[in-house]
């Protein structure tokens, strides 16, 4: 089957056809580092951290950037006397990296930061003046804006028209001849800090924010790339400024533009302007990792994702089946380390995950799996069991989920519980020993009423929370 991926510019599924199939091309808008990240940031990252996963286990090599943008008006307004711009973007680049890190997100193949590619932001700002599609400010401010009008296509990535837009509010509008133009470069005004100036031909100033990305993505993967990927709410104006410009410039750039949904609460998009938001830090302190990551996969990533508290018990109840299978499949094959070296992906597998990226249903695969391989156990063909356990592997390390989840109670309520139901499981043994076999009914009923399924096998009683 061939994969199937979402365009948002063409408003349809399309066929994915790499410019290299040697070699896929990607750039992802990343984080703006004026504070540190909410788990709406960690979610868009891993809807590309999956679809990198899978474009590489199909095609092989993934050459995947992803920009931090360190020179912008709200990381200029966050900074301190005490704690310059620049000190602020690399405290918060770290968290960033922290937060995804922390759920198993890849690094990126090149991670660039605006402020070193300055020089090729000036190239694309000159190329667009020199093809009249782009003007210096006539009052001197030293301003450059994109002549939207000029560019007949503006507007081709979310389909609307010129007219319809509202203004752009990214600069003093003085020296524009329409509302809609947007700024290339903006000139150094005296309340901004010294250091955030670059001298330019048209004066000294820094980038705007969008010709950042149009000048990294060519910079590091060329004038045509494969996949343009951010969340929906850069849409508009960053991702249709990126295009228009590029474009304008004469280059190919992205052939595909793919868009996760948002974490919304109470249907709201969650928004650090809004304060609405849950930092990352916060929700990674209160779950497992593993459980953050399932939780944040399991809704289709182009769709909105309104987390609970439900959401997080719901995953670690998935994870603890999947773990609860491993378990026992690895004790009835006498540890056999096989096991867990991954298998082939079942073909369900594959066509779910080609036709856009369908996670939800590979879910329902891995836990088919997991059922069909309990039943396997429970009616004594571990060879088969075996092979779903590996089946699983496969498909767990395609989805990043392939670590062990800690016990929910963790610490020391984790260790409490475990003597308790030990006590009681030799207690049971003893009954059993002394052939008493209604208080060896008794404890094991006690035992089911609180949740807790006991499996006996030759190498003894194991014990695991129903799931």
């Amino acid at each position: 089957m061939t994969l199937r991926l979402y365009d948002t510019r063409a408003q349809q599924l399309r066929d994915f056809v790499p410019l290299d199939p040697e070699n896929i091309t990607m750039y992802v808008c990343g984080a703006t580092v004026q504070s540190g990240p909410h788990i709406g940031h960690v979610r868009a990252a891993l809807s590309f951290d999956i679809l990198r996963r899978w474009l590489e286990h199909r095609y092989g090599r993934v050459t995947f950037v992803r920009n931090v943008t360190d020179i912008d008006d709200k990381v200029l307004s966050g900074a301190t006397d005490i704690e310059p711009w620049w000190a602020l973007a690399y405290r918060m680049e770290q968290e960033f990296t922290s937060a995804y890190a922390g759920i198993g997100i890849l690094p990126p193949t090149y991670e660039p930061r605006a402020t070193a590619s300055i020089p090729q932001m000036q190239e694309l700002i000159s190329r667009l003046i020199e093809r009249g599609h782009a003007y210096p400010a006539p009052d001197g401010s030293g301003d450059v804006y994109f002549d939207v009008r000029s560019w007949p296509d503006y507007g081709a990535l979310t389909h609307q028209q010129l007219d319809a837009m509202e203004a752009t509010e990214d600069a003093d509008p003085r020296g524009k001849r329409n509302p809609q133009d947007f700024a290339l470069w903006k000139g150094a005004k005296p309340d901004e800090p010294a250091d955030a100036v670059w001298t330019s031909p048209w004066g000294a100033g820094r980038p705007g924010w969008h010709i950042e990305c149009s000048a990294m993505s060519k910079r590091y993967l060329g004038s045509e790339f494969d996949i343009h990927g951010g969340g929906l709410d850069l849409r508009f104006p960053h991702h249709e400024n990126e295009l228009a410009q590029s474009t304008a410039a004469g280059d190919g750039f992205a052939r595909y533009w793919v868009h996760n949904g948002l974490v919304t609460v109470d249907g709201q998009k969650m928004s650090k302007s809004i304060g609405n938001f849950t930092l990352a830090a916060d929700v990674l302190a209160a779950h497992d990792p593993l459980v953050v990551r399932y939780a944040l996969a399991a809704a289709h990533y182009r769709s909105s994702l309104d987390l609970t508290d439900s959401s997080f018990t719901e995953a670690e109840a998935a994870l603890g089946r999947i773990e609860t299978f491993r378990q026992r499949v690895l004790r009835a094959a006498d540890a056999d380390p096989a096991v867990r070296i991954p298998g082939e992906i079942p073909e369900s597998f594959r066509t779910v995950m080609d036709d856009d990226l369908g996670v939800p249903q590979a879910l329902a695969v891995v836990h088919d799996a997991v059922r069909a391989g309990n039943s396997a156990l429970d009616a004594g063909d571990t060879s088969a069991a075996v092979a779903a356990a590996r089946s699983l592997a496969a498909m767990l390390d395609v989805l990043g989920l392939d670590g062990p989840v800690a016990a929910a109670a963790g610490g020391a309520e984790a260790s409490a519980l475990d003597a308790l139901v030990r006590t009681m499981i030799d207690q049971r043994a003893q009954a059993r020993a002394d052939k008493d076999w209604a208080a060896a009914d008794r404890i094991r009923d006690a035992i089911a009423a609180a949740g807790i399924t006991l499996e006996d096998s030759p190498a003894g009683t194991h014990w695991s929370i129903d799931g």
